[in-house]
């Protein structure tokens, strides 16, 4: 107990205690209230955020973390924003201290010793809160980064590692493909596919050591992947290079052989070119002694190796097809140098003695026959011996080129003693010249081919020329090309080989065409595309990339100019065709050749009339169902109607319509002709469809008095009456022969199905003559 406030002051300080007490503390009652209203109010705001801060601590504790790489980023952005908004609201708590409410601390410092602690607690509750939030989401923003970063790399290992050893070694083992150097340069460049994988694999590593290194929570997995790449890029890399190593050995055989086969092509045309007639004096076949010679010295060296050397020095890379090449290869060598020593021999007896000049004409019997001899025929001014060889003549003399005969010097003696023309030697060899020509070109043609397909549509992938390639040409690279690779991968595969077989035997080249008959529909489909391909062309002619790509090729055309090659050799075909058959006149097998022509022209009409059946429009069907285009033409077309209300513009109608027909095998479209006009325009015409007869119910006249180049069309007895003129007699007699198959093939098909008898129209016509 005190007995006074004088008392109070031994155990109190004065700067503790009011003035009432006598003591020096400056106390205002209502500032007391203001200051601990606003005390209560900051501790109800601080208790709100520690129970937000504790409810986005659950939400983060509580995260399913999914196994999409787009869901953990979209979680990422998510928690990242809820963050910053809580953020916010602690800085602006934070901020209270700067307020009014807490002015009177600095000038009543002792009141903020007595009632100021409650304050400083809450803010420094409040500071520790944001600094174990910062930290604690930290943590979390960083694992939530880390897991995603851990996704992102396990998905990038999974496309890495889908690419093995065994599918390099099991890739390209087709023996049929490894028979051409061009087949065994697109299997080299298709092993960069896995160079570039490697490449990706050690991309792959470097960042799995760059996690690793930034102590990533999952560093134990992350290293155990980087070892199986690392031991995967290895193993990929010792089967590449063996691969590539086997590849180019390959290659390089198959360029070898190829240049002991044109040596042997050579070698073949050198003894057919040689000229007969300067055999006959020293000089001259001395002189081709020489050239013989010289040719002999540049024999590649392959070929006097051997097959046994060649088979033991490529033992890693042999295959059955390889094989099989390496025997025909020698096989040829060794009749062309049979052929030639067989020429030497000749040449060296009439290089070793004069020998006396012989004329390619027949000796005057001493005592002529009176009366003709069954053996004798006087023809052309000589006299020519009618003896049977067995076969012809061009036939005869190709088997004598395997043989000694094929000399001039035996052949000089054996038309001189038998009397036979030079003519038919003369058509031989021009026959040879026309196979050569036809080989020749087929080799550049795919040559041709092959340049256009790695110089422009694979290098539309290669990613260093991406930004040269517009977007909207990304994807159509199928509309550009066509089935061009479809046509490159027959000839480099199969036809080429097909007619280097017949250089031999030129008179099988027909049958070689007719057997190969099927695959050249691909020409029909390459053609349908070329309107689209030249569209895109014209759209896109003047971009970068194909300049690029051309710069590269080295071609002074460019890529419309090779596009149009399969259209060109198509018609080379025919003429090349032609020429063979122009001198093998005799021939037995002439049909065959005959044949191979009329299969090469059909095609060529068959992919006009498709050309011009793709421009139809209006027609509501299906064209195909239609049956295959058999004609197509322009013709001038009168309409009258027999039966029913007649229009007066029809009766009115002098001058005729012009439309264009199409014959199909099931009806007969009537079409009009429109030709677009101006600079962007298609060169391509188009057909409006007008009117469909179904072939079922058609009938034909086939003479219309007044003029011979008309015919009539009548539809459903008549009710329909179509006058048809044609340019020419010719197109005239053409589609009447068609229209007259496709009847007669139905009354055919009538006559099966029909018990009874069945009139056909030609019955009726004859009836509707009759009556008139």
């Amino acid at each position: 107990m005190l007995s006074s406030v004088t008392d109070l002051l031994r155990y109190i300080d004065e700067n503790q205690l009011t003035s009432e007490f006598g003591g020096t503390l400056d106390y205002c009652h209502s500032d007391w209230i203001v200051l601990r209203t606003a005390i209560e109010s900051f501790a109800v705001m601080v208790k709100d955020i520690a129970q937000m801060l504790q409810a986005f601590g659950t939400e983060l504790a509580e995260t399913q973390l999914s196994e999409e790489c787009s869901a953990v980023e979209f979680l990422l952005l998510s928690h990242t924003e809820k963050y910053r908004r809580l953020k916010v609201q602690l800085n602006e708590a934070l901020m209270c201290r700067e307020s009014s409410h807490f002015s009177l601390i600095h000038y009543c410092w002792t009141l903020i010793a007595a009632l100021g602690t409650s304050k400083f607690q809450l803010l420094a509750q409040l500071t520790d809160m944001e600094m174990a939030f910062d930290g604690f989401f930290d943590k979390h923003h960083l694992k939530l980064q880390q897991y995603l970063q851990l996704l992102r790399y396990e998905h990038s290992f999974q496309e890495v590692n889908c690419f093995s050893v065994p599918k390099i070694a099991q890739r390209h083992t087709d023996g049929s493909k490894t028979n051409s150097v061009a087949n065994m340069l697109i299997f080299l460049t298709d092993l960069c596919v896995f160079q570039e994988e490697m490449s990706q694999a050690q991309l792959l590593i470097l960042h799995g050591h760059q996690l690793a290194a930034g102590h990533h929570y999952a560093m134990a997995l992350i290293i155990q992947r980087c070892n199986e790449l690392r031991h995967q890029c290895d193993t990929l890399t010792s089967a590449l290079n063996t691969k590539r190593k086997s590849l180019t050995q390959a290659q390089t055989l198959l360029r070898r052989l190829e240049e002991a086969q044109r040596w042997c092509d050579d070698g073949a045309y050198l003894l057919a070119n040689q000229q007969v007639d300067k055999f006959q004096s020293k000089e001259g076949a001395q002189a081709a002694l020489r050239d013989i010679e010289k040719f002999q010295e540049a024999a590649p060296p392959l070929l006097s190796a051997g097959v046994d050397v060649l088979f033991l020095e490529y033992e890693s890379v042999l295959t059955p097809c390889l094989q099989a090449h390496i025997e025909n290869t020698f096989q040829k060598h060794s009749s062309v140098q049979a052929l030639i020593q067989s020429r030497q021999n000749c040449l060296k007896k009439l290089a070793d003695k004069h020998v006396r000049p012989i004329q390619l004409v027949a000796p005057r019997p001493e005592n002529p026959p009176r009366a003709k001899s069954p053996l004798f025929s006087p023809k052309h001014g000589m006299w020519q011996c009618n003896i049977n060889f067995g076969s012809n003549y061009p036939q005869y003399f190709s088997a004598m080129s395997s043989h000694s005969l094929i000399n001039s010097y035996f052949f000089t003696r054996f038309c001189t003693k038998c009397f036979i023309s030079r003519q038919h030697y003369l058509s031989f060899t021009s026959v040879i010249h026309v196979m050569k020509e036809l080989i020749e070109t087929e080799r550049i043609y795919v040559e041709e081919l092959l340049a256009v397909l790695l110089g422009y549509r694979a290098e539309m992938d290669n990613p260093s020329l991406a930004p040269l390639l517009p977007t909207s040409l990304c994807n159509k690279r199928d509309v550009l090309f066509g089935n061009l690779p479809d046509i490159y991968n027959f000839h480099s595969s199969v036809f080429l080989q097909d007619l280097e077989s017949c250089l031999e035997s030129p008179e099988a080249v027909g049958a070689c065409f007719l057997e190969r008959k099927d695959h050249f529909h691909l020409y029909e489909c390459y053609c349908q595309n070329k309107p689209r391909s030249d569209s895109l062309w014209r759209q896109f002619s003047d971009c970068p990339f194909f300049q690029e790509c051309q710069k590269k090729l080295e071609h002074k055309l460019a890529l419309d100019s090779y596009l149009l090659k399969p259209v060109q050799r198509l018609t080379k075909y025919q003429l090349l065709l032609k020429e063979l058959l122009k001198y093998s006149s005799g021939c037995e097998r002439v049909s065959e050749l005959q044949g191979a022509l009329e299969a090469m022209l059909d095609l060529l009409k068959s992919v006009n009339d498709s050309m011009h059946q793709i421009a139809i429009t209006g027609y509501e069907g299906d064209l195909s169902n239609l049956g295959r285009v058999l004609m197509q033409g322009s013709f001038s077309v009168w309409i009258s109607h027999k039966k029913g209300p007649t229009r007066v513009k029809e009766l009115a109608r002098f001058k005729p319509m012009q439309r264009h027909l199409f014959l199909h095998e099931h009806a007969l479209l009537f079409c009009k002709r429109r030709d677009e006009h101006g600079e962007n325009a298609d060169k391509t015409p188009s057909y409006s469809f007008k009117h469909c007869l179904k072939m079922s119910a058609v009938g034909i006249t086939e003479n219309v008095k007044g003029d011979v180049k008309k015919f009539e069309i009548w539809y459903s007895g008549r009710e329909e009456v179509y006058v048809i003129q044609a340019p020419t007699v010719e197109v005239k007699i053409a589609w009447l022969n068609e229209i007259r198959k496709i009847l007669t093939n139905q009354q055919k098909q009538l006559k099966g199905l029909n018990t009874f008898p069945v009139i056909n129209c030609y019955t009726l016509l004859f009836l509707h003559k009759f009556l008139e």
